[in-house]
């Protein structure tokens, strides 16, 4: 029996690292598209997967890797996702998230004659400017990034697909997402370590609201649409449905790493066109897919603290 082939991309990331160790006892044979960076590959060390390696940005790499491997799931993580940096660098993420993900598509859609899913990791970031009641997956959207204006556009061009060709296409629009390992530079991680190491903490804007999700529940969402007839062609969001003021966050973290130092805030520079309020609704997600979140924020955040002290505390 020939195992089905599953091609991830972005699994040197974030998501995509945690999502092959999810799927690495699985039955499927597993493909990992990955850019060569010097330094980042140890000689000899023993690989999950079967790694490719290619641009996503050139056309004809993509579609020679795709009609080689053949993959029945492609699961799309991969794209230049922070924020921040987009706005400096708005050619360089239109080009690798939109252009990468319209190369991928197509390879899929003329190369691989029995294509299953197609996997894409949008982001709640799409929703932009919003009215501050909780998202679904039909209310508008204002990307106010060129991150999330990328990440719109791809998810318009794979729903043309899907109407014109019957692609089959997953989108997934998970919410702002919790738990990174040796990567202290988002919100969460880097209050977490900066009051384990009793440093003064230095934030932002203490006013905006989010719905975290934690890491564990956001590799769940893949799991769950991978190989789901029921999530062809349709569009999640995958979330808490709570909101939590970046102040409350910082105060539950405090409680949880007995911090009882000094927190400057507004000393992280604010980005243009700040979204208020992010909050989400998975109804759909539950309804049609049985989903629903297994951690609350208060257990996830426990699990990070956990894990950023084994790191931080020197060893005895």
């Amino acid at each position: 029996m020939t195992h089905e082939k599953v091609l991830i991309t972005g699994g040197t990331g974030f998501i995509g690292s945690h999502l092959i160790s999810a799927l690495y006892d699985s039955s499927f044979s597993m493909y990992s598209l990955e850019r060569y960076v010097t330094g980042r590959y140890v000689l000899g060390e023993r690989r999950k997967v079967k790694t490719v390696f290619g641009d996503l940005r050139d056309a004809f790499t993509v579609k020679k890797i795709v009609q080689e491997v053949q993959p029945d799931f492609v699961v799309h993580v991969a794209a230049i996702s922070p924020v921040a940096y987009s706005f400096e660098h708005p050619n360089e993420v239109i080009e690798a998230n939109f252009v990468g993900t319209v190369n991928l598509a197509e390879a899929c859609l003329r190369k691989v004659p029995h294509f299953r899913q197609f996997l894409f990791a949008s982001t709640s970031e799409t929703y932009g400017w919003n009215n501050g009641q909780p998202l679904i997956e039909d209310s508008p959207q204002h990307p106010n990034s060129p991150y999330s204006v990328s990440k719109l556009s791809c998810e318009k061009y794979l729903l043309y697909l899907n109407k014109a060709y019957d692609f089959p296409v997953t989108i997934l629009r998970n919410f702002n997402t919790y738990g990174r390992k040796r990567n202290a530079h988002f919100v969460v991680e880097r209050t977490i370590t900066q009051m384990l190491q009793k440093d003064q903490v230095k934030l932002g804007d203490p006013t905006p609201i989010r719905d975290f999700e934690y890491l564990c529940d956001h590799i769940n969402s893949y799991v769950t649409c991978l190989n789901n007839s029921q999530a062809i062609g349709e569009v999640f969001n995958f979330c808490t449905g709570k909101g939590t003021s970046i102040e409350e966050l910082v105060n539950l973290i405090a409680d949880l790493t007995d911090y009882d130092g000094s927190i400057e805030w507004y000393t992280i520079p604010e980005r243009p066109l700040e979204i208020e309020i992010l909050v989400g609704s998975y109804e759909k997600a539950k309804k049609v897919l049985d989903w629903e979140p297994k951690y609350d924020l208060e257990t996830g955040l426990k699990e990070c603290v956990q894990y950023w002290k084994s790191i931080l505390s020197p060893a005895s």
